[in-house]
Formats: C-alpha cells, sequence, structure tokens
C-alpha cells in the first residue's frame, strides 16, 4: 500500500555528517589500536630480545670462571645491579647471588621449576614468575665444568628482571593512550569541519528545494564543476527545474488562455442567441407585423448562421490546440496561392488579382512541407478577411518564393491597413480592429487567430507589414522538404 512508510533503521534516522564523523572517528581508533599493539608487541619483543642477549653475554663471561663464584665469602654488592645469579652444583649445595635492593625493588625469580638441564644445553632465556608479588624475569642458564677434567659439576642461572627493560614501555602506555585519544578527538572535529564544508553544497541543494517546495519556481542550484558528483546531480537538477517551471507557465498560460476563450465565446455568442430569442419571442407575442416577418425570419437565419460558423472556428481552435496530428505532404505552394486568387477573383470581379514571385517576376513551383487542406483553409480565411476589410475592386498580390531555407507566401492587400500598434494583435482570437464593425463586417475575430494556430502547428511562422503603397501584407513562413533545400544548394 503506498500510505505504509518503509522501516528505517535508528542508524538511518541520524544526519548524514553526524554518520560519517562517527565512523571516521570509529576507524580511526581502531587504526589506532591496532598501530597500538603492534608497535607494542614489536618494542616487547625488541627490548626482550636485547634482554636476552645480556643475559647470554653475561652467563658465557661467568662460566669462563665458576671458581669465583662458588666462593661463599664473596660479597653481593660487588654484583652488577639488578642481576640475580644462582649456582647449582651437582652434589646438592646451592648459592645465589644478588643485591638486597633489587630483591625490595624487583623480587626474586622462581628457578627451582625450571629443567636446568635441558635449560643449560638449549641455551634459551626463559620467561619465570616471581616468586613475590613483582614481575616476572627472563633467566638464562648455562652448564658449569670443572676446568680439569671438563666435567659438568653444576648449573649458573643468569636472571634479570623484566620490569627493568619494559617499565619505560609500560610508562609510555599512558602516553600513548593519552596521545591516541587527542588524535581521535582532533580528527573527529577536522573530519566535521572538512565533511561540514564538503556537504554545503548539499545543504544548498537542500534550501533551494525547500524554496521551490514553497513555490518559488524560479530558485536554480548554484553551479559547480561537472567532473564532481554534486555538480552532476546540480546540473540535473537545474535541467529538471526548468523543464518543472516551463511546464507550469505552459499550464499557467493555458489556464489563462482557456479562462479567457471560454469568456470571450460565451460572450460572441450571447448576442446572436440573444437576437434570436428575442425575435422568436416578438413573434410568439404578436408584436411583428405581418409585413415585417420576412425580415425578421432572415435576421433569425442570419444570426443562426454566424453563430454556426462561431461554432465551427471555436470547434477547428480546440482541434489545433489539442495537437492532433497533421497529414504533411509536399505541396506547390504556387498551385494553391492560383486557386486562392481565382475564388478571391470570382467573389469581385472588380478586383485585380496576381500570383508572383517575392520580386514581383512570374511566379514558379515553390514546394513546401505542409498539410494541404489547412494551408488551403489559411488561404481561405485571408481571402475573406480581406473581403471583408478592403474595399471592392482593390488590387491583391499573392507572391510565393522562398527565404532562408523556408517557403513563403504573401498576401498583399492595397486597403486601409492597420494601425502599427495593433499590428502584433490581429492574430489574437475575438480581437477585432474596428470595434464599431465587430457585429456587422468584422466576423467573429476567430479567422486569423485560425491562420496563426495552423502556421504554428507547421512549424513556421506568421508575420505582418506593410504593404509598399499603404495596405496590409501577411506573410507565411513554412518549412521546405530537405530534397529541395539540397538541390538549390547544389545548384547555387
Amino acid at each position: 500500500m503506498s500510505g505504509i512508510q518503509p522501516r528505517t533503521s535508528r542508524f538511518e534516522e541520524i544526519p548524514l555528517s553526524t554518520r560519517l564523523v562517527t565512523t571516521f572517528a570509529v576507524l580511526l581508533s581502531f587504526g589506532l589500536f591496532v598501530a597500538f599493539l603492534v608497535t607494542s608487541s614489536i618494542l616487547r619483543s625488541s627490548l626482550l630480545t636485547q634482554l636476552d642477549v645480556q643475559l647470554a653475554t653475561t652467563a658465557d663471561s661467568l662460566q669462563a670462571s665458576p671458581a669465583q663464584w662458588l666462593d661463599q665469602q664473596r660479597s653481593d654488592e660487588q654484583l652488577p645491579s639488578q642481576y640475580f645469579i644462582q649456582v647449582d652444583l651437582v652434589d646438592g649445595r646451592s648459592h645465589q647471588l644478588v643485591r638486597e635492593d633489587t630483591i625490595k625493588e624487583f623480587g626474586s625469580p622462581t628457578i627451582a621449576e625450571l629443567d636446568s638441564q635441558s635449560l643449560a644445553t638449549s641455551r634459551q632465556a626463559v620467561t619465570v614468575p616471581n616468586q613475590e608479588s613483582g614481575g616476572p624475569w627472563r633467566v638464562y642458564q648455562v652448564p658449569l665444568y670443572n676446568q680439569a677434567t671438563k666435567s659438568v659439576i653444576g648449573v649458573l642461572s643468569v636472571a634479570l628482571p623484566t620490569a627493568s627493560v619494559l617499565r619505560p614501555l609500560e610508562d609510555s602506555i599512558g602516553l600513548l593512550v593519552g596521545t591516541s585519544i587527542l588524535l581521535v578527538v582532533i580528527g573527529g572535529l577536522v573530519s566535521w569541519l572538512a565533511i561540514r564544508r564538503h556537504l554545503n553544497p548539499l545543504r544548498e541543494i537542500e534550501a533551494t528545494a525547500g524554496a521551490i517546495a514553497a513555490g518559488d519556481l524560479s530558485r536554480r542550484i548554484r553551479p559547480r564543476p561537472p567532473t564532481t558528483e554534486v555538480g552532476s546531480l546540480a546540473q540535473s537538477l537545474n535541467v529538471m527545474l526548468a523543464q518543472i517551471e516551463q511546464a507550469f507557465s505552459d499550464r499557467t498560460a493555458s489556464e489563462a488562455r482557456t479562462r479567457q476563450f471560454i469568456s470571450d465565446a460565451s460572450h460572441e455568442l450571447r448576442t446572436p442567441v440573444a437576437t434570436i430569442r428575442g425575435y422568436a419571442e416578438l413573434y410568439r407575442m404578436g408584436g411583428i407585423p405581418e409585413a415585417n416577418l420576412p425580415e425578421a425570419i432572415g435576421r433569425i437565419e442570419s444570426e443562426a448562421a454566424r453563430m454556426g460558423e462561431l461554432v465551427a472556428d471555436l470547434l477547428q481552435l480546440a482541434r489545433l490546440d489539442e495537437g492532433r496530428p497533421l497529414h504533411i505532404d509536399i505541396i506547390d505552394l504556387a498551385a494553391l496561392a492560383s486557386d486562392a486568387a481565382k475564388d478571391l477573383a470570382v467573389l469581385d470581379t472588380s478586383r485585380t488579382v496576381e500570383v508572383i514571385a517575392l520580386d514581383g517576376s512570374a511566379a514558379s513551383e515553390t514546394l513546401a512541407c505542409a498539410d494541404p487542406d489547412k494551408i488551403r483553409q489559411v488561404l481561405a480565411n485571408l481571402v475573406g478577411n480581406l473581403m471583408k476589410h478592403t474595399p471592392a475592386g482593390s488590387p491583391v498580390e499573392f507572391a510565393v518564393g522562398t527565404e532562408d531555407e523556408r517557403a513563403v507566401v504573401e498576401v498583399r492587400d492595397h486597403g486601409p491597413g492597420v494601425p502599427p500598434e495593433e499590428a502584433s494583435q490581429i492574430f489574437r482570437r475575438f480581437y477585432r480592429v474596428d470595434t464599431s464593425r465587430a457585429r456587422t463586417s468584422g466576423g467573429s475575430g476567430l479567422g486569423l487567430a485560425i491562420v496563426a494556430a495552423i502556421v504554428e502547428a507547421h512549424s513556421g511562422e506568421i508575420a505582418v507589414r506593410t504593404t509598399d503603397g499603404g495596405g496590409l501584407t501577411v506573410k507565411l513562413l513554412l518549412p521546405r522538404p530537405p530534397s529541395a533545400v539540397m538541390t538549390e544548394t547544389t545548384e547555387q
């Protein structure tokens, strides 16, 4: 169901910047922790190795002169500090040499539990526990030989407390932990500032989206380099926003035109309906004399015909507004202009009607891509318009040719023309230049609007200008067939 909201985790509800900073801080902490473990292990191993080398060197030097260590009267104060030396003879005698301050500070190693014979043979240092509560010791053992017989007379154990070398490392752990915490805090702060800076474009997009949601469709996102993700997103969103704004603008304009169209249509239909209704009521009430009855019926017929013409024009405009497909074909504008000229000559035999080229020479074939029926209707509407608004007998020219890879047809009359300030308005629906003749010779005001709509449906253009010598010229520009354009280019 569309009303059900997808479930989100708590982590997804946290702002993106907070999630990124938290993730970075966790990864940094984990990296520092791993680095601390690896570094501590390497340092510990290196320090113990140095301690073992020191023990082996000392044991080897003592092994060379065992007699002095068997002297029970030897003073322990002559020993190097922190050393613990124990001699175990095969006859069961045992002797320890150690400084009292060493015992007090580090305790003493547990040597009795070691396998002295195997350790003396392998010559490897081992870690043994402390007899007291202190830290462990490293013990290195070597055999003692009788100098005369070369036989084993005992085992020499040399030990050093591990705290003597590991204490600096243990003391630095607190400093390393504090430094790591400080690095995490600084790294988190720097990452927060960096992420906040890099997320500013997204916040700008968020603010723009909020403004657009509030109704400001003109807002746009500041362009950024399209090679970046934010720049590509901003470019796509700006294109989308332009399309949305254009769509809303088109819809608003369409609604305004629809309202105006309905208002104008209602106004135009009200007059003939009121006329027909008025004559019908007069006739029903007996208010029309028998002698005036034919005139009343004629008025009803003329108003009904005008209303029918208006409805037909409205339907034609509605179909054009729907964008119904046209039956495009290759047509000859010179032939269609010639047909329109013949129709005009029949309607007003007093007029001089010519079909010429744009430069005034004889007209020739002018091909265009258009719907032949619609172009005939355009020319018919223009003919009807000049019949209504130009004096009888005034000359008319239909000029055809090409211009900027487009086919052109001009309808030139020599009537009163149109004031320049109103020339751009004559293609509006229900527009009339002379409002005084609106209900007699002015027509419905839709003829030229239909002409403009048909031309625009062909992706063409329409324009008006003053005819040389006075009058009005309506100029139509329509697409030409590609083959005709290529042929003309080759000939040039």
